[in-house]
């Protein structure tokens, strides 16, 4: 069996005995057990001075840790650059927020040959190698310079954007070529593979051809063959199912349960991010008061906003922004003995926010754009069965796709995610359990080990230069 190399912006390094919290680092730590191999990427320190030579390599069982530590240059135009402050936007359709500055773009290019350069030397011949995320697009196109044959996959973790918005990106085309260095390149949604199949068609003398089942493209382009297809990222369900029938007994699930003194709850978990819509929810939850008085001390909205890329202004904007929400819509319907928005600037660990779930009678998830959005998928696993609470979902999360029992909603319609919320909370218990149920359903049988596994598969049988069904 040939090892499995993981490359990604960060390492999860995992101290032993400890349990990996991300679904993502569950999913790859569980694939590199079992087929051996290596993880390398950034280490997630900055360093005075140049980007480390050598990787630290940390060996556990099978598997080796390699990271590198970024100098401050290297992890500024990299990362908090051309990364976070031109991909990313550009990836979640905010034209009005990319700065495109060919500083940031060559610094990211460097960057993603020195990850190449020190890669390089700790692979074999028989190796597989799966690059994850926007940060390293490049990756494999700096492998393929350097000789290296071996079988490469890419995974994109957030949207991908229509040919009419890549193209306002300078270099697009190169983006591109170098996305076509891989073998297999995967996507959360068809929204998203028909986005980078339109611009093969529309921007390159490349070819289409779709195979197979649904979701699936064989792309050839810039002297590459390559297959395209969806694979929808999912959550670890059993595991999570366990974690919530525990958790709502928790300590901290008590202390919010009583604080609630018998009124419903709504509660939105998400990193502080332009894409989230908070804004817009905050509004929808204003007008569910306002439209619907018989909820006002009756309801309250827990949303949980960790802050991210603190020193960025748009995310400095965002956070004043909504704390000028919050205290403008508490101030207008709070009472003495109520306040209608709990507006957490922190995270809480997954088993204290599985209880919170688990009390929770609506989960608000109601991004302007959203890879998949796995808040969506816990919240749901981590419902009771027999008195399920509602997922409010916005159409433009990647788990919309999946997930067409959930109320579907606009997140630009203020209006109508307001109604959508006097919906859910008015809901009979019949209809929750139906829609949970088919919920679930779905979850069991698409969960992470289902997606790692598809994802492993399709990367074993590359490269495609023949025909696939």
């Amino acid at each position: 069996m040939s090892r499995l190399v993981v490359v990604s912006n960060r390492v999860a390094l995992m101290e032993e005995g400890k349990q990996a919290a991300g679904g993502l680092a569950v999913a790859i730590l569980a694939a590199l057990k079992k087929t051996g191999g290596i993880w390398f990427g950034w280490s997630g320190k900055v360093v005075d001075g140049e980007s480390q030579v050598e990787p630290t390599r940390t060996e556990a069982g099978k598997l080796t840790y390699a990271t590198l530590d970024l100098g401050r240059r290297d992890h500024e135009e990299y990362y908090n650059g051309f990364a976070n402050q031109t991909l990313w936007p550009l990836f979640h359709y905010r034209l009005g927020l990319i700065s495109v500055n060919r500083r940031t773009r060559e610094g990211y290019e460097r960057v993603n040959a020195y990850f190449a350069d020190k890669l390089e030397p700790l692979l074999r011949t028989d190796d597989m190698i799966w690059v994850h995320d926007y940060h390293l697009i490049p990756f494999g196109d700096e492998l393929r310079r350097r000789g290296c044959s071996q079988r490469m996959g890419f995974f994109l973790h957030t949207p991908f954007p229509p040919p009419e918005l890549l193209t306002a990106l300078p270099n697009h085309r190169d983006l591109i070529r170098e996305l076509c260095a891989y073998d297999l390149v995967g996507f959360h949604t068809i929204t998203d593979l028909r986005g980078f199949c339109d611009y093969i068609r529309t921007e390159t003398d490349g070819t289409v051809e779709q195979r197979g089942a649904y979701g699936t493209a064989m792309i050839r382009a810039f002297g590459r063959t390559l297959l395209a297809k969806v694979f929808p990222i999912s959550i670890d369900t059993p595991a999570l199912e366990s974690l919530a029938r525990t958790a709502g007994r928790s300590r901290q699930a008590e202390r919010l349960r009583e604080s609630l003194v018998g009124r419903r709850l709504i509660i939105g978990v998400d990193r502080l991010d332009y894409s989230k819509g908070l804004p817009q929810r905050f509004a929808a939850f204003e007008q569910l008061l306002e439209s619907y008085p018989e909820h006002c001390n009756r309801v309250s909205f827990l949303q949980v906003a960790p802050p991210s890329r603190e020193d960025v202004p748009e995310y400095i904007a965002i956070r004043r922004e909504l704390s000028e929400m919050a205290g403008r819509i508490n101030g207008r319907f709070a009472e003495f003995d109520w306040q209608p928005i709990r507006y957490l600037n922190r995270s809480f660990g997954q088993r204290v926010l599985a209880g919170f779930y688990r009390l929770a009678n609506v989960g608000l998830v109601t991004p302007l754009r959203d890879g998949m959005n796995l808040v969506a998928k816990e919240y749901v696993a981590c419902q009771d069965a027999d008195d399920p609470g509602v997922l409010v979902l916005s159409q433009f999360a990647g788990a919309a796709h999946e997930m067409g029992e959930a109320l579907i909603v606009n997140p630009f319609d203020i209006e109508g995610v307001g109604d959508a919320l006097q919906r859910a909370l008015t809901m009979p218990l019949g209809e929750r359990k139906e829609r949970h149920a088919a919920l679930m359903q779905t979850l069991r049988r698409h969960d992470i080990s289902w997606w790692r596994e598809s994802y492993v598969d399709a990367l074993t049988r590359a490269p495609y230069d023949f025909p696939v069904t």
